[in-house]
């Protein structure tokens, strides 16, 4: 299990963007399980929206994405670079996520070749999907 200071030293994300509370499972280079506790206080909620916070789609897919960078830059030849995301794919939104819920965020490893790479991605919360998408990353200096 990482905590968020262990996350932080993996990948270049800071608050307020760090969306990825802790990893729970972890294999470095294959497959990582993150959890994102979504707080009433998010930033993001003061405009999305006032009457009826919802997270927004695009900061799931980014979470997905961090929790996708720690699994890649856990490895040694990839140690202090980041991850930029490169493109998403077939991203389907099925339930909404609201203040107060759990966000598990898994990411399987399922391509990669030198330094792009392919993360197959579900988000759920209570084991329903709230969203899944195919991301294509570039790790970068």
């Amino acid at each position: 299990m990482l905590n968020r200071e262990q996350i932080m030293e993996l990948i270049p994300h800071r608050d307020p963007f760090l969306l990825v509370d802790e990893i729970i499972e972890f294999e470095p280079g294959k497959r990582a399980v993150g959890i994102k506790h979504v707080r009433e206080d998010e930033y993001y909620f003061k405009g999305h929206f006032p009457q009826k916070k919802v997270m927004p789609g695009v900061l799931m897919i980014e979470a997905l994405s961090q929790v996708g960078a720690a699994a890649v830059l856990a490895l040694p030849q990839f140690k202090g670079k980041i991850g930029f995301l490169g493109g998403v794919k077939e991203a389907k939104f099925r339930h909404m996520v609201v203040p107060g819920d759990t966000l598990r965020l898994e990411v399987e490893l399922v391509k990669m070749k030198s330094r792009v790479g392919v993360g197959a991605c579900k988000a759920t919360v209570n084991g329903e999907l709230a969203c899944s998408c195919e991301v294509t990353f570039i790790i970068g200096d």
